[in-house]
């Protein structure tokens, strides 16, 4: 609505066209030019009255049939190149045509227009005092913070690893790799007890998952071999140094996708394992390079395309005994020198931000194994109501934290938090404290498991996230609700299928919150940028300061197509100022009445 009402329209623009510009070629303009010095000579002591209105530019003084020859040649120079000469010598010559004594009606006009005040322009909301609408970009709201955690990554009992959701659907699945060279070898084949599986090493001390070596039936399930590899991918590209990243080989650019040329015979690829060289110190240092080793990730990666299990196990036995050493160093001979630290962790103690790759795939790794398994419960709803259940994707989360500038210090507030997905994220994004509400018993059961999984999850990466409060009740009987909404910085309320009546009983609540707190909401609270008026001068949510942005496609779970959120930014003094202006030009008005 801004950018369509400030743009000029098409008739604003036809004096650029080519075929009236040839139109203006009969004008003779000389008559006009003479005829007006002369006026300008004889009364100069008007030069400096108001310009009169643009009707009035006949002069009594001139013959009826100069008027006539006039008049075509006028209209014709509107519409051509040189209307914009036209207009300004008009307005240099509206003086001259109130010294005439015959003119009265003319006299009239003019004395209205020194009498009475202009129209008031219309107020919008967005006429702030403060630009409480621009955000800074999103590089420069990444607060500074300490990323890392003190405990170890031991995952304990309740840990629900990759192994126990693909052992628990275990019928879904079938063999993935083969050995080719023995085509008897069953190992790689399904099996209740005796299945395929590997482990991997994580970023912190004592962290381990098992991962099951089988491929789901539908390919859009839960597949453990592609996570596991784009897993390890994100741990050599951001826990490691570069110098450090040279042990492993190159990172491929594509997972479980690219064609790579077989080997020429099977043998000639395994790794030399017991030959790899252990990590030193110059392998920290990036000065010194490396001597050439085996390409582990890449020999990864073809074990995967040829479908070779030997070759895969073979290959992902020496990464992990290269990270084991690299989080375990072997203690100094002497005594007094401290305790070497784990390498990876030091790394991730350097971060000036949490690199976004590593949030990403600890999120869909936690989704995968908390969320994943119970979709089913989550599609008990009324359809077309209130309650039907739809997920904002990590990539719009991750927007949504950067441009309202969530810190550590901040509180977040979920209303409608459904599964917990965007509270967990903010807490570790950006450290903030966050609490969620939800109504529905299935969603509520979910979110709590994956707390308690991205807990455990966050330690296994070496991370810390700040506080999570969930609560299964209705937003609008939430006692805990109305507690934190006086302290929070960001509020997200998911209305897209909230019908008007639920969107009606939400924004009183907003009243309570303080100065600069946002509202983020798929539906606006209130118009963006809004005229002020008789009706909404004192609507309750002309406190907020609404912007929009877009998001794109693949950010929401209802549907593929983009679309656009709101920003909701309380700004009372502005408000104040806003309807100080409306009610001084309603009294202006009622003063023109009079």
């Amino acid at each position: 609505m801004i950018s369509s009402s400030a743009r000029p329209s098409g008739s604003d623009l036809a004096f650029f066209s080519s075929s009236k510009a040839k139109s203006s070629k009969p004008v003779t303009p000389s008559v006009v030019v003479t005829t007006r010095r002369r006026l300008a000579t004889r009364t100069p002591i008007l030069a400096t009255q108001p310009p009169a209105r643009v009707a009035e530019i006949p002069t009594p003084i001139l013959s009826s049939n100069m008027k006539k020859r006039k008049a075509p040649s006028t209209a014709k120079t509107l519409d051509g190149p040189s209307s914009l000469g036209v207009k300004r010598l008009k307005t240099e010559e509206q003086p001259r045509k109130r010294a005439s004594s015959s003119s009265k009606a003319s006299s009239r006009a003019s004395s209205r227009q020194n009498t009475l005040p202009p129209s008031p322009e219309p107020i919008y909301r967005s006429s702030r005092s403060r630009s409480t609408s621009t955000f800074p970009h999103d590089e420069e709201l990444a607060s500074a913070r300490q990323w890392v955690t003190a405990e170890e990554g031991t995952p304990g009992p309740t840990f629900w690893s990759s192994e126990a959701v693909v052992k628990r659907l275990m019928r879904t699945y079938v063999s993935y790799f083969r050995n080719p060279q023995d085509s008897n070898d069953r190992s790689f084949e399904p099996h209740p007890t005796d299945y395929p599986y590997a482990e991997l090493e994580y970023p912190n001390s004592g962290a381990v998952e098992r991962y099951i070596l089988l491929q789901p039936k539908d390919k859009d399930h839960y597949n453990p071999i592609l996570c596991l590899e784009r897993t390890l991918t994100t741990i050599i590209e951001c826990y490691l140094t570069p110098a450090q990243q040279t042990l492993f080989g190159t990172i491929p650019n594509d997972v479980l996708i690219e064609s790579t040329s077989p080997p020429s015979s099977p043998a000639s690829s395994p790794p030399n394992n017991p030959s790899l060289p252990l990590p030193t110190e110059s392998d920290t240092c990036a000065s010194t390079p490396p001597p050439k080793r085996t390409n582990l990730l890449r020999t990864l990666h073809r074990a995967i395309h040829l479908r070779d299990g030997p070759l895969f196990l073979q290959t992902l036995s020496s990464i992990n005994d290269l990270l084991r050493k690299l989080k375990y160093p072997e203690p100094p001979s002497d005594p007094l020198p401290a305790a070497p630290q784990n390498a990876m962790m030091a790394n991730a103690h350097g971060w000036t931000k949490l690199p976004k790759k590593v949030l990403m795939r600890l999120i869909e790794e936690n989704y995968q194994r908390s969320v994943g398994p119970h979709v089913q419960s989550l599609k008990n709803y009324e359809a077309f109501s209130s309650t039907v259940y739809g997920e904002l994707m990590p990539s719009l989360i991750y927007d949504i934290v950067q441009s309202t500038g969530l810190t550590e210090d901040s509180i977040f507030v979920d209303m409608g938090s459904g599964v917990g997905n965007v509270v967990v994220q903010a807490s570790l994004q950006a450290g903030c404290k966050s609490f969620g509400v939800e109504l529905m018993p299935a969603p509520a059961k979910i979110a709590e498991r994956q707390w308690e999984q991205f807990k455990i999850r966050c330690r296994m990466w070496g991370l810390r996230a700040g506080d999570v409060e969930l609560e299964k009740e209705d937003m609008l009987k939430s006692k805990k609700l109305v507690e934190y909404l006086p302290k929070a910085d960001v509020v997200l309320v998911d209305n897209k299928v909230f019908d008007e009546a639920l969107n009606e009983k939400l924004r009183p609540m907003f009243l309570d919150l303080k100065d600069g707190a946002i509202v983020v909401s798929l539906k606006p609270f209130s118009p963006v940028n809004a005229r002020v008026t008789e009706r909404n001068v004192d609507d309750m949510t002309g406190i907020f300061e609404v912007t929009e942005r877009p998001y794109h496609s693949g950010s929401v779970s209802w549907g593929p197509s983009g679309g656009v959120y709101y920003i909701h930014r309380v700004d009372r003094a502005g408000y104040a100022k806003v309807k100080e202006r409306f009610e001084n030009s309603r009294t202006v008005r009622g003063s023109r009445r009079r």
